[in-house]
This record gives structure tokens, sequence and C-alpha cells, in this order.
């Protein structure tokens, strides 16, 4: 099952149903076609990266099994990968061909990008992602 990049970003971070923060950003690495982990602002107003790989996501919550898997040097993780917010908003091309406008992805539960959602001209596409598309490159499209 794969989850919206952007419904992630609505989601708790919760450890046994505690909450311990929400996700800010969603930091992907776009050519290897994985998605790295989340920057959480904690309840202690500090920002620290979960990883993919240590998070359970879910509907209603993104659980972690230990509140230790929330990293402290988000700044290492964001310069490995891409801020998905900043990437949101952005000119898709493959190739020299225009795709549409990044509105959002999916992740799926291993941390694979599965599918990328773009508007093209007023239009919703859905296409399966596909790490030969250039999501950085495009020029970013100011939202309504």
């Amino acid at each position: 099952m794969a989850v919206s990049g952007e419904g992630t970003l609505r989601l708790p971070v919760r450890r046994h149903g505690i909450e311990l923060g929400r996700p800010v950003d969603l930091i992907v690495d776009a050519p290897s076609g994985r998605a790295l982990g989340f920057d959480v602002l904690c309840g202690d107003d500090v920002h620290r990266f979960l990883p993919v790989a240590a998070a359970q996501l879910g509907e209603e919550e993104i659980a972690v099994g230990s509140s230790l898997m929330l990293l402290e040097d988000v700044g290492f993780y964001r310069k490995r990968g891409q801020s998905f917010r900043e990437l949101r908003g952005r000119t898709v091309h493959r190739g020299r061909r225009v795709l549409g406008v990044l509105v959002d992805l999916t992740v799926g539960r291993d941390g694979l990008l599965h599918e990328i959602v773009l508007d093209r001209d007023g239009s919703e596409l859905r296409a399966p992602f596909d790490p030969s598309l250039d999501l950085r490159n495009g020029s970013s499209v100011s939202a309504a």
C-alpha cells in the first residue's frame, strides 16, 4: 500500500498513542526512487529527522517504536535529499518533454516512491514514479 506524500504531512508522529511531533516535510532522493524520511517538528520545538525505515506509515498516524528514532541532525539528511515541499509546484520533465506540475507523490511503506501526481493544464495526471523523471530542475509555479 502506498500513501500520499502530502497526506503524511498531516499525520501526527506517535509512540504508543503519545504524540511526539508533526512532520513538516518529507525528504526524498528522487534519483534512487526513495523517500529518506521526515523532518519532524517535535513537542520541544526542535526539528528532528525520522527515517522512513524507522516509521510505520498508517492512515491515522506515523508510528515509531522508540523516540530514539527521531534523530538530531536534520540538515545532514536535507543535504542528501530533496524537500518534497520545495519540489511541489515544479514542472516535471522526462528528457525535454514537459509532463506537468508536481502536486503530490505516493510512498510505499518501504519508502519506495510509487507514483507522481501532476497537474497538466488543470487535469490531474497520475504516473508511475520513474528515476528518469527530472523533478529538481523544473521551474517553480506559485500556488494560486
